[in-house]
């Protein structure tokens, strides 16, 4: 175990795609038990940051770091070995398959000996029940196609099918992005049930607004590079939005549209 506690440590990570820098020394911890949340608008290099925080890509420079021990996640397949999964946008998810099939999705129980083994429905309907409800969500039939299910309901199975099958970390990318308030609230809620049960959770947002009441942590990128990183205790949403917004070019927008405010008047 790391002997300063950190589940997951990114250190000095760095990613170019020819000249391009998507990435420079970005570095950041997430814990057991809290939210990490790394915002920027688009192009602020978050989606590089989780691809390699999940296999998806290597780092050119810098080293990630699981339980204090140096590691490096070849595929995404690696990342999972060692705990950590990410929900995508997309959610990988059969819309046409029932919430219990896709709650397992390839990795089903069965009963039976040997070569004779068949699908054991029944456990995993009331798995997926259990799971579900335990994560705070009341699905009213698991037979249901996972499509009629709203958008943050299918967030929620993705979130509890990942902690279920043994997430330490759980990376969600954007998950309220295309949802509206009411729906977002219901994600927000099962962050933080993910990490009421210990999971180290990383939320990937361009939206303060959703991330603040969530976060214990704020890394804010902005064109690749880190603005900083923040406890909850030494910042207010106030700020955070200033920060994400720039601060100093906020200020110069804010100064261009008084000007011409008063040019028009």
């Amino acid at each position: 175990m790391s002997t300063n506690g950190h589940l997951l440590e990114a250190e000095g990570i760095a990613k170019y795609y020819g000249n391009v820098v998507a990435l420079k020394d970005i570095s950041t911890h997430v814990n057991a038990g809290e939210v990490t949340c790394i915002l920027g608008d688009n192009g602020a290099g978050k989606s590089s940051f989780i691809k390699i925080l999940s296999g998806v890509h290597q780092a050119d420079k810098g080293r990630l770091l699981v339980d204090g021990e140096a590691v490096q996640f070849n595929s995404p397949r690696d990342a999972r070995a060692k705990g950590i999964a990410t929900v995508y946008q997309d959610l990988a998810m059969v819309p046409l398959m029932s919430v219990w099939r896709n709650f397992f999705l390839g990795a089903e129980p069965r009963k039976g000996f040997g070569p004779i083994r068949w699908l054991d429905a029944a456990t995993a309907k009331r798995i997926c029940r259990k799971e579900l409800q335990e994560m705070g969500i009341d699905i009213r039939d698991p037979d249901q196609p996972v499509g009629t299910l709203s958008g943050g309901e299918r967030q929620s199975v993705a979130t509890a099918r990942a902690v279920y099958f043994g997430a330490r970390v759980l990376i969600l990318d954007e998950p309220t992005s295309a949802l509206g308030v009411k729906q977002a609230g219901v994600v927000l809620k099962y962050i933080l049930q993910a990490r009421d049960r210990g999971v180290a959770v990383i939320f990937i947002t361009h939206n303060p607004h959703h991330a603040y009441p969530v976060g214990d942590r704020f890394v804010i990128l902005n064109r690749g590079r880190s603005v900083g990183t923040f406890d909850k205790s030494e910042i207010d949403l106030e700020e955070l939005v200033r920060q994400m917004a720039g601060g100093r070019e906020l200020a110069e927008l804010q100064h261009e549209l008084a000007t011409l405010r008063a040019d028009a008047s």
